[in-house]
């Protein structure tokens, strides 16, 4: 008896140190349309291919005990011409319960995995908003998350090493 109680608690144990991560909720937190001049615009596009602007940005935050909100903002202005035919922005977001999870991981899960979690919804919520303002529906392409952050990390890298050489001291 004493055995099979054993491995019972190694095994409840075990699953107590295991990763766990749930999505708990996804949102929208802000949506904006914004068409100045749609009668204008809209005849423009039936013969211009309007250009494209996309920004993504991304920000995490702890918001209670092993549960963050990621949220992803994507931010589309189209222009033919000079003029804005179209301005979409939406903050979208999604809460996540995260346990057992190395301290290690968790930035790269938050900025990578949790983004590429949300992001086709909020890709299908832009290509609705932009197709009912009467427009095509904007199709954004996959965004490599992995690589966003790559480059993030990178550039702090560089910017820490900058800061380093300014506090140098020169003995002349």
């Amino acid at each position: 008896m004493s055995d099979n109680t054993e491995q019972n608690d190694a095994a409840a144990e075990a699953a107590g140190n295991e990763i766990q991560i749930t999505i708990l909720g996804q949102y929208i937190k802000d949506l904006s349309f914004e068409n100045p001049t749609p009668a204008q615009t809209i005849q423009k596009l039936s013969t211009e291919q309007p250009s494209m602007n996309i920004n993504v940005n991304l920000n995490a935050q702890q918001v209670g005990e092993d549960i963050y909100e990621v949220d992803l903002k994507v931010t589309a202005t189209a222009q033919a011409n000079e003029e804005t035919a179209f301005v979409a922005e939406l903050l979208y977001s999604g809460l996540f319960g995260i346990k057992n999870l190395p301290e290690n991981q968790l930035q790269p899960f938050l900025m990578v995995e949790a983004p590429r979690q949300i992001f086709p919804f909020a890709r299908r919520i832009l290509s609705d908003v932009t197709r009912d303002g009467g427009f095509p529906p904007l199709m954004l392409e996959p965004i490599d998350f992995a690589g966003l952050y790559q480059q993030q990390l990178a550039q702090a890298n560089a910017q820490n090493e900058a800061a380093a050489g300014e506090d140098d001291i020169v003995v002349n």
